[in-house]
């Protein structure tokens, strides 16, 4: 090589030795992105109802004879303090209400239904009772849907005996636990009708039968009892649903309906728009507000009784840290829309797949086999702090409250999405008019605080756990003790990592 190739080989190399120079701290900046909250602690608050712990969704009926099932509730009622749970198939054979004699009369059996509806109410939750699936005796063709335990679907051979089952079935309840107990359940009439769970042709119509029926028999026994519909997936039905009961002065209490973060724009609003997992659930929550506020009963309580980030066994999803900034920024968004908002559900006690084969297979529950806490159930648990007073603030990534012993409380957030790898966030707050701010302690979920997953990884994910190891990741599982935060002048930062979820209180 000749000097002048040398030379600009030489300068060549140098250019890029300065490039690199220049850009790679750009690179490792990139790497943190920062924010800054100003809470003003003497704002105007609006009450913030914790409509999003009211209720949780279980696996079916009979499950919750089980002790396991009973544990799980009691570790999330002691969390969150939840009033009600729901779960599918009261009616299925396997429960033994419903039988026929020779005659095709009713015989009924309340054996199983009191030792459900008794252990909720000892472990102090009442029922959000489904009217589910249909007894095979009293089904018109014996359809049985996909899920393990074979639930039938069809509707009724004969819709005066399908209101005889309800009025007696709501009779017993009230002749058992009392009308002043029973007017605070709610009663909804089956679960989304609008897919494969009925099988009635055509399916909207059918359904209204159906819901006209029951909804009559319940209120026949009494007209404090609360009814509702119409369940439907999709956030489906809603509007006309309440057009049917008006022009046909039908009873009706509250609508219900369900979304999944992972539905479609098209089977949720008829479009082709990316609405991704994160607006999802809240995009549908706001549809249906907006239909009831339009309808002829604008005052009637909705209430979302099934929605989780995804209906598929997603690990990385509903297993995964992911859950506590998704759930922080679901409870923002939907925030006076909606009565309550029921995550589907609390315990991976569950069989619709059939029976667990390993702990964590991105089961909807909170708690996963063996009793163990995912981050979703630390989730529900920082969040339970939060104050029942909301004060507004310029961020996507904070709730703002004020708790009754006079705390302000915050939850900070650094979303992404599952699959995105993300990066660290550094936040400061800057707390105005709260005189002198003596203390703030913080407490993280991530995925190296009040996760499960790593410890779980690092022997191995047995599929079968040891009890040795299930109380290593008990251990595991356990929030970490909280941090105090340097204050200067209503001033902190806090760095949170990506998937990261804070709890900060503030005295």
């Amino acid at each position: 090589m000749n000097k002048t190739g040398r030379t600009n080989a030489a300068f060549i190399l140098f250019s890029i030795f300065s490039i690199f120079l220049i850009v790679k701290p750009q690179a490792a900046w990139a790497q943190t992105s920062t924010e800054t909250i100003v809470v003003d602690a003497q704002a105007p608050a609006h009450p913030f109802p914790h409509y999003w712990e009211r209720m949780f969704g279980s696996g079916r009926a009979i499950l919750s004879l089980r002790e396991s099932y009973r544990h799980d509730l009691r570790e999330v009622q002691n969390a969150t303090g939840f009033s009600y749970v729901r779960f599918h198939a009261i009616f299925h054979d396997e429960v033994g209400l419903y039988d026929e004699g020779a005659g095709g009369e009713a015989i009924y059996n309340f054996s199983y239904i009191d030792q459900i509806y008794d252990g909720l109410l000892e472990n102090h939750v009442r029922p959000f009772v489904e009217l589910s699936f249909m007894p095979r005796k009293l089904a018109a063709q014996p359809s049985e849907h996909a899920f393990w335990y074979k639930p039938i679907v069809a509707p009724p051979k004969d819709l005066n005996k399908w209101a005889d089952l309800i009025s007696h079935f709501a009779q017993h309840l009230v002749d058992r636990y009392g009308i002043d107990e029973v007017s605070n359940w709610y009663f909804e009439v089956w679960n989304e009708p609008n897919i494969d769970f009925w099988v009635g042709d055509p399916k909207e119509q059918t359904y209204y039968q159906l819901y006209d029926a029951a909804a009559r028999g319940v209120k026949s026994v009494n007209d404090r009892l609360r009814v509702g519909g119409p369940a439907t997936a999709q956030a489906a039905w809603v509007d006309r649903f309440i057009a049917h009961a008006v022009e046909n002065n039908v009873p009706v209490d509250f609508v219900s309906t369900h979304v999944y973060a992972n539905d479609s724009s098209q089977d949720v609003f008829g479009t082709d728009e990316a609405i991704p997992r994160t607006e999802m659930v809240c995009r549908a929550v706001r549809k249906v507000h907006d239909q009831v506020q339009a309808s002829a009963r604008r005052n009637l309580p909705i209430i979302w009784s099934e929605y989780n980030a995804s209906y598929k066994n997603e690990p990385d999803v509903t297993d995964a840290p992911f859950m506590g900034p998704w759930l922080a920024d679901t409870i923002r968004q939907c925030d006076g829309l909606v009565s309550m908002l029921a995550y589907w559900a609390f315990s991976d006690v569950f069989e619709e797949q059939g029976v667990v084969k390993q702990p964590f297979y991105g089961g909807y529950g909170l708690m996963a086999e063996d009793g163990l806490p995912k981050p979703a159930f630390n989730a529900f648990k920082l969040l339970h702090r939060l104050g029942d007073q909301r004060i507004d603030v310029d961020s996507k990534s904070a709730l703002a409250t004020r708790r009754s012993d006079g705390a302000l409380v915050l939850a900070l957030w650094n979303e992404f999405l599952p699959e995105e790898t993300g990066e660290e966030k550094q936040i400061k707050v800057i707390v105005k008019s709260a005189g002198s701010v003596h203390s703030a302690v913080m407490t993280r979920l991530d995925s190296n605080h009040g996760s499960v997953l790593k410890a779980y990884a690092a022997m191995g994910k047995p599929a079968t756990p040891t009890q040795a190891q299930i109380a290593e990741l008990r251990r595991a599982a356990n929030l970490s003790a909280p941090e105090t935060l340097q204050v200067r002048q209503g001033q902190f930062s806090a760095t949170l990592p990506a998937h990261g979820l804070a709890l900060v209180e503030i005295h």
